[in-house]
């Protein structure tokens, strides 16, 4: 094994090359995105297979996102130590394994722990994606389009998680929709070792556990407690939940602060760029998130659509995001990448104010226009803010910056579910005028959600049935319009943060190898030596760039290769 060692963008021989390594990295995004959507429609299958208890079946759903979200800052700088390659490997093959055995779980106990496992593996995989193209494309172009390319693979798991899973399930055992792990992540096993090379950290300190401890009593207690307000509100300890998380998170910051060898560099967050790039990223997510929440609900129990009809209707607005991610690329050569960035959230705004417009006829038409518009809007959004994430670091700590990222990204599917979702229930609950002739069992459920309605309407003779669904019907829809305005205001929030934050900065690309790009912001601001060659980072000179004149660069990665 050779060690290279310079800041040239030399860790892949060939353009051809990479892109090959940048579809092998593809395949676990892909995976992820899947994930996160299928199950939701095989819940109703393994919940009549085990009978679980509610508490239990929330556990099955929200342990995975818990454990990944705690983990993801760690995972991310472990493999800025131990290599980025060598951890995707570790956890593909963890989640393979783990899904297989998901699949065959005895009682439900079972696959709540093999969730939690699959989101300590799953936490393997995202950052070290990320950084590896971050490394792999040096050109701040080619890179973003890599970018666009890999955030595509988000939206298009999205879209077929719903579809996969109405199809799989329609033929096959629950245990199916895990098993899609399998064929997905074995090309990548077999390829990644000859495609993607090893990149990590050259100066790498050791594993700090205080430091992982404090990540998990951080991020662990904070998840938990949105997703239990949201559940059952505000209690006493969901408040010492939070405090305990706030707590952990600023003795986190301390001791990152005091470390010669920090596991995630807090300087970062002095980069007006990178953090408010991280908050669009969060905003955006939370919308989107939210908006999937009720219009799935929407389709299925207010207009009556199956789960799979249900999907293929949100099927353009995830074609179209695609399409946006990686036509925003050429553009952004000749406009400024915050601009695009601004212009997305606030595309992403108006397909929430499209849905406030259409609310008192909110047919399948109508969701396809608003979904388009919103999602075109993240597709852009996405792909500018996450390479502005990982160019404004140096490439060495690119895995710690795109942990994150990751975090904003999972904490913006559970605030996005929890915030928005509480919403719609609040409203749902205070709006429902239930019929006469209900039990007190029949009326708890059918008061909690749209969805308790539904099932105790199955229980009911017709025209029972048909009085309380229609009532159930209008009480959800009267949550619309403030969950609209409040997301559309959220992500205005961000478009004007993002505006202040490259307020008075140019707005062109560096050319690639047009010399040395000072790059002292994109960490903590200690000095390094200055590289030897050229520097092709070429990050969007939108970016501040150093604190003052004679700031030098940062030295580049060094990546190791077979």
């Amino acid at each position: 094994m050779s060690i290279h060692v310079d800041a040239t963008p030399t860790s892949i021989p060939t353009p051809r090359r990479a892109w090959f390594a940048l579809a092998v990295l593809m395949l676990p995004v892909l995976l992820i995105a899947v994930d996160n959507t299928v199950l939701a429609f095989a819940l109703p299958s393994i919940a009549q297979d085990f009978r679980p208890p509610a508490t239990t079946q929330l556990w099955i759903v929200d342990v995975y996102s818990l454990v990944l979200a705690a983990l993801l800052v760690t995972m991310g700088s472990l493999g800025d130590r131990i290599g980025r390659r060598r951890l995707l490997m570790i956890g593909a093959g963890g989640f393979a394994v783990v899904s297989a055995a998901a699949a065959v779980a005895p009682s439900a106990e079972y696959l709540v722990a093999a969730r939690a496992l699959l989101g300590v593996f799953g936490a393997m995989l995202m950052p070290s994606t990320l950084s590896l193209i971050r490394n792999i494309f040096m050109d701040a172009s080619t890179r973003r389009l890599a970018i666009a390319l890999w955030a595509s693979c988000f939206t298009a798991g999205s879209a077929l998680g719903p579809i996969v899973g109405g199809v799989l399930l329609q033929h096959f055992h629950w245990g199916a929709v895990f098993l899609i792990a399998v064929p997905i992540l074995l090309p990548l096993l077999v390829l990644a070792p000859r495609l993607v090379p090893e990149s990590r950290d050259p100066n790498p300190g050791p594993v700090d556990p205080v430091s992982v401890a404090l990540t998990l009593t951080t991020m662990l207690p904070i998840v938990w407690a949105v997703k239990s307000a949201a559940h059952d509100g505000v209690s006493g300890l969901v408040v010492a939940a939070v405090a305990m998380g706030v707590g952990s998170g600023m003795v986190f910051v301390r001791r990152q602060r005091r470390s010669a060898n920090p596991m995630l560099d807090v300087g970062l967050f002095a980069n007006r760029a990178f953090t408010s790039s991280i908050l669009a990223n969060f905003l955006s997510i939370v919308g989107l998130i939210g908006f999937i929440f009720f219009i799935s609900q929407h389709l299925q129990l207010v207009l009556g659509l199956s789960p799979l009809a249900a999907g293929l209707v949100t099927l353009p607005g995830a074609v179209v995001s695609m399409i946006a991610g990686i036509a925003v690329v050429p553009i952004a050569k000749r406009i400024a990448p915050h601009a695009l960035m601004i212009v997305g959230l606030v595309l992403v705004a108006a397909g929430f104010v499209a849905i406030l417009l259409f609310r008192h006829d909110l047919t399948v038409v109508a969701v396809v226009i608003s979904f388009v518009i919103l999602e075109i809007g993240v597709g852009s959004s996405q792909t500018i803010s996450n390479d502005t994430i990982v160019a404004s670091v140096e490439p060495a700590k690119s895995g710690a910056a795109s942990a994150v990222s990751e975090t904003a990204y999972e904490l913006g599917a559970v605030v996005g579910t929890a915030t928005l979702g509480t919403i719609f229930t609040a409203y749902y609950r205070a709006s429902v005028e239930l019929p006469g002739g209900l039990t007190d069992l029949q009326t708890a459920d059918a008061r909690e959600s749209i969805s308790g309605a539904a099932s105790v309407a199955q229980t009911l003779p017709p025209a029972l049935s048909t009085r309380l669904m229609d009532s159930a019907r209008v009480a959800f829809d009267a949550g619309i319009a403030p969950t609209t305005t409040i997301a559309a205001t959220l992500v205005l929030i961000a478009a004007g943060v993002v505006a202040i934050a490259f307020r008075g900065v140019s707005g062109r690309v560096t050319p690639p190898g047009s010399g040395p790009t000072p790059a002292a912001e994109r960490g903590s601001g200690r000095d390094s030596t200055r590289s030897t060659g050229p520097d092709t980072r070429a990050i969007p000179a939108s970016r501040p760039l150093r604190s003052s004149p004679s700031d030098p660069p940062r030295q580049g990665d060094r990546s190791t290769e077979r």
